[in-house]
């Protein structure tokens, strides 16, 4: 999910980037509104706005409040997930916080209603530290394909997850508590301003600021740790190596990461080349 007040403009700007989105809907909450990028894997970046007509006691009240007034780009991400008391249990089987299984939904702007349920992992904000689950109870195409298809295929979909947090050990302590993954791998990536770490299979990459200074420290003293950026896997990397910022090229635990003009689109988001 990339949050801000406006989704219109937020639609705009991942335009001027080359990343074309739909309008998705006003959400039941009478606060919140969505335009989605689907892509062929069945993931998609969720882009909520405010309705413009929304109720301010509600949007204030809004879990991802601070997010959506302050434009904070990325703020969450969720896991699918088939059998969603199941895993509920293996969390909490495991020590790890879990909240139950809450029903939620929208209509789309063709009048398609679509229903899910969700619950939030560890304690924190929705789906910033952890995903947070969801489970669907209408077609799960009818959500992520709402024109019956990927809306692009120049990119197959959402890769990792990068999460700003405050201590990197911590973090992989909770996460490896979590999901049972391997002993991470590590980096530091200076241009980034980030020691990251890799979390076996799972799409995250954990990043811890190299100093007070950073952008990283700064995002986390005004949002918390969370989500801080993207990386999408690219068909063809070259198509946007114009819209990349120069120079705005890294690697990743072996993979060339390129990210978009920020400047342009207001948060981070990179591509590397699909596999």
């Amino acid at each position: 999910t990339v949050a801000g007040s406006d989704i219109r403009q937020m639609q705009a700007k991942l335009a001027s980037v080359g990343i074309a989105s739909v309008y998705g809907g006003a959400h039941s909450n009478h606060a919140t509104e969505m335009a989605l990028v689907s892509f062929p894997d069945g993931s998609y970046l969720e882009l909520m706005g405010i309705q413009p007509h929304a109720e301010a006691a509600v949007v204030a009240g809004h879990v991802w409040a601070k997010f959506l007034q302050q434009n904070a780009g990325p703020c969450a991400w969720a896991m699918r997930d088939k059998n969603l008391a199941a895993e509920v249990s293996r969390l909490k089987a495991a020590g790890v916080a879990v909240s139950a299984p809450v029903a939620s939904g929208r209509t789309r702007p063709d009048g398609v209603r679509l229903e899910w349920e969700t619950s939030d992992v560890g304690g924190e904000t929705r789906g910033t530290f952890f995903p947070f689950l969801i489970e669907d109870r209408t077609p799960r195409d009818k959500r992520a394909f709402p024109q019956g298809k990927p809306l692009t295929r120049e990119f197959r979909g959402v890769t990792r997850v990068v999460i700003a947090v405050r201590n990197l050990d911590d973090a992989i302590a909770r996460y490896r508590q979590a999901y049972g993954v391997p002993r991470p791998i590590k980096q530091v990536d200076r241009s980034f301003e980030g020691y990251l770490a890799l979390l076996g299979n799972l799409p995250v990459v954990l990043a811890q600021p190299l100093n007070g200074g950073s952008w990283l420290a700064e995002r986390i003293e005004r949002f918390g740790e969370g989500p801080c950026a993207f990386v999408l896997a690219a068909v063809n990397p070259g198509h946007f190596k114009g819209q990349a910022q120069a120079p705005a090229k890294t690697r990743w635990f072996g993979a060339e990461i390129s990210w978009l003009d920020e400047e342009k689109l207001g948060w981070r988001l990179g591509f590397e080349a699909a596999r």
